[in-house]
């Protein structure tokens, strides 16, 4: 009994010892990144930018002003170069820019077609 107790209590000295000589070894200095974007001013819990809300009346244009002659046009009743116009618009502009175009949109009464407006939401949704 006696030779179980001073095995296990040396047992328990080799494991301090090593696991103090591990620790000692590895460095504590951590590197933190942050993703600071540069276009929220941080001072809201959910960025106004990623908001689909209108913030103003003046709509952003993304180089797109010929979709000017999409408003008021019900996206059931759009044609197939209407949709590809609003698709090529799309598909060219940055993830951070789709919610401020879908603000701009609304503000010039566009409706996207259901599938790219699922597929814009899935993107601001993300990123938020």
């Amino acid at each position: 009994m006696l030779v179980l107790i001073i095995v296990l209590l040396v047992f328990g000295l080799i494991l301090m010892i090593l696991t103090f000589l591990n620790r000692r070894n590895k460095t504590t200095e951590t590197e933190i990144i942050v993703n600071i974007d540069e276009e929220c001013c941080g001072a809201h819990e959910v960025c106004d930018k990623d908001s689909l809300l209108n913030a103003g009346d003046q709509p952003e244009y993304f180089d797109d002003e010929e979709l000017d002659k999409l408003a008021g046009v019900e996206p059931e009743k759009m044609t197939n170069e209407q949709i590809d116009q609003l698709s090529e618009v799309f598909f060219t502009l940055k993830e951070t820019e789709v919610a401020a175009w879908l603000r701009s949109l609304q503000l010039r009464r566009i409706q996207l077609p259901t599938e790219l407006r699922e597929q814009a939401l899935l993107i601001v949704s993300e990123r938020r």
